[in-house]
C-alpha cells in the first residue's frame, strides 16, 4: 500500500472526520472509499479518444481543422 499526502478544504476535511466516526472507520478508510467510487463511475480513460474541436457545417464557409484553427489564432496573435 501506498502512503500518500493530500491537501483538503477544511469543512471537507470536517466532513470527512464525521462520516468516519458515524461508520467507525478510519480517516484513511473514507478517503479510499471515496477514491474508490470515483473510479467506478469514471469511464475508463484508456478507452477515451482525444478530445478534438469538432467540425461545424457553417453553410458556404467550410469549417476548419483544429490544426488550421491554430494556424489562425497564432497569424492574429503576430499582429497584435
Amino acid at each position: 500500500m501506498i502512503k500518500t499526502q493530500i491537501t483538503v478544504p477544511d469543512d471537507l476535511y470536517e466532513k470527512a472526520k464525521q462520516i468516519a466516526k458515524v461508520k467507525e472507520w478510519t480517516l484513511s478508510e473514507v478517503f479510499r472509499r471515496g477514491l474508490e467510487y470515483m473510479i467506478e463511475i469514471q469511464p475508463d480513460p484508456s478507452n477515451q479518444k482525444r478530445w478534438q474541436v469538432p467540425e461545424i457545417p457553417c453553410g458556404k464557409v467550410s469549417s476548419k481543422s483544429a490544426e488550421e484553427l491554430k494556424t489562425i489564432l497564432h497569424k492574429l496573435d503576430d499582429n497584435e
